[in-house]
């Protein structure tokens, strides 16, 4: 598992850092199959459930599962980049919201609040706590910064299948839901928008995207509960 997500986030890495003006989403999505395939991976999400990429690439006002293609990236442009590679039966799962040229100083802040809310829910996971106590700790940071949580997309466990249980929802009063225990893995992803909560599905079945055209963040690590607290496995060493 530590294997399939420090390749994951080395991946990831090293595609977010060719996220500039003029380049596709298909170019990003050529660029996520060339580097996993040089870590001897395959790309998590290539065909799952159909999707027809490698990695999901939302642009602006698309939450996530935004489907590369020939879309430009544009100066201005907030691009969220969610990818995991498949290595020895085990994936790793994490995202990151690449701001280019982004001058809108509520933007940023919107960009840099979820990166925040994705630390301070990490900084709540050890044994015996609530998953939800993870959940209060994201909504509280978005919600006091004046942001919005998604709600109808959540995190979720994660191992040897991309989605497993239970549930990580990004809202919730504290003290509910499952007891963390050492060696559960975790994928805790808040998905935080400028506007409005609500967000709703494109035609291609695929894209969410904000009901208000707002812009919308996401980060997203893989996260094991070890008996002294979080470990981040999809950070790059």
């Amino acid at each position: 598992m530590r294997v399939a997500c420090q390749k994951t986030a080395r991946v990831l890495q090293r595609v977010a850092e060719a996220v500039e003006p003029g380049i596709t989403t298909g170019d990003i999505d050529a660029l996520m199959r060339q580097y996993t395939k040089e870590e001897g991976g395959k790309p998590t999400f290539l065909g799952y459930g159909g999707f027809p990429g490698a990695i999901c690439i939302s642009i602006n006002d698309e939450v996530i599962h935004g489907i590369p293609g020939g879309r430009v990236v544009l100066p201005g442009d907030v691009v969220s980049l969610d990818a995991g590679v498949w290595y020895d039966g085990f994936t790793g799962d994490s995202a990151r919201t690449v701001m280019v040229g982004v001058i809108d100083p509520d933007v940023i802040r919107l960009v840099e609040t979820t990166r925040e809310a994705l630390e301070v829910g990490i900084s709540k996971v050890k044994p015996g706590v609530h998953l939800s106590d993870v959940s209060n700790a994201i909504q509280g940071v978005a919600e006091g910064a004046g942001f919005s949580v998604v709600r109808e997309f959540v995190g979720h466990g994660v191992g040897r299948h991309l989605h497993e249980e239970p549930q990580v929802p990004n809202y919730g009063a504290p003290g509910r839901g499952p007891i963390l225990k050492p060696g559960m893995t975790l994928a805790i992803e808040p998905m935080i928008n400028l506007g409005r909560r609500g967000v709703r599905v494109l035609d291609d079945n695929w894209t969410v995207v904000t009901c208000d055209g707002k812009p919308s963040a996401h980060f997203e690590h893989t996260v094991a509960v070890t008996e002294e607290g979080a470990e981040i496995l999809t950070l790059a060493n």
